[in-house]
């Protein structure tokens, strides 16, 4: 785990004490906004918590959309506090309730866009604690290391598993990412539930920007 100072989690609070609303919505690369500033996107398999994870690094429990129906997200869903950085939340990857045809045009979409976003900071692929890696996000770790976009792997559901198979399950996690060129090294734990790891991920952002800048 990384370990953060009190003024790093300070920084990290302050950012997301702000007011984060809706900002838009892109369901193809034409209705992308234009780059500016500093973007953050999450992905990762369908019903992996990223709306839940968004709302609790914000503190607005309705921002993103939650859904048990997995492929609910089918855009790009842009958020902003009115500052430099941007939360994007991603459609879902893997299985999904929906149409095969649609399925693809948003994973098309997806790759497209970690491919040729020039603002894009970092993307955090969040990852079942319990299930940990899967067969399906090997093609979105190649899509990352091939565009060179560097990405850290974020943990959800923290509280849903013992602390000592957690342990585990981040040092196996960080071992498979040592063949990723693009991979952030360390991965972070969180509970959207218990919100255990959100100070830590909201310091985690905060240090990237401070880093960009």
């Amino acid at each position: 785990m990384t370990d953060f100072t009190h003024r790093e989690i300070e920084a990290g609070r302050k950012l997301f004490v702000q007011t984060w609303d809706f900002a838009t919505a892109a369901s193809s690369l034409e209705s992308l906004p234009r780059a500016a500033g500093i973007e953050i996107a999450f992905a990762g398999r369908s019903n992996v918590g990223k709306s839940s994870l968004i709302n609790a690094i914000t503190g607005r429990k309705a921002l993103a959309r939650t859904s048990h129906t997995p492929g609910r997200t089918q855009e790009l869903i842009f958020f902003s506090a009115g500052g430099e950085l941007t939360l994007v939340d991603m459609p879902g990857y893997g299985y999904a309730e929906a149409p095969k045809a649609k399925v693809k045009e948003w994973t098309d979409l997806i790759h497209a866009y970690l491919r040729g976003r020039p603002n894009l900071a970092r993307v955090y692929v969040l990852i079942d604690s319990r299930h940990g890696l899967k067969p399906v996000d090997e093609p979105v770790f190649r899509s990352l290391d091939d565009a060179a976009v560097n990405y850290q792997i974020i943990l959800t559901k923290a509280d849903e598993i013992k602390p000592a198979a957690l342990e585990a399950r981040i040092v196996e996690v960080e071992a498979a990412l040592a063949k990723h060129p693009a991979a952030f090294p360390q991965v972070l734990a969180t509970s959207s539930a218990k919100g255990t790891g959100i100070p830590e991920f909201r310091a985690a952002i905060s240090r990237l920007l401070a880093e960009r800048g």
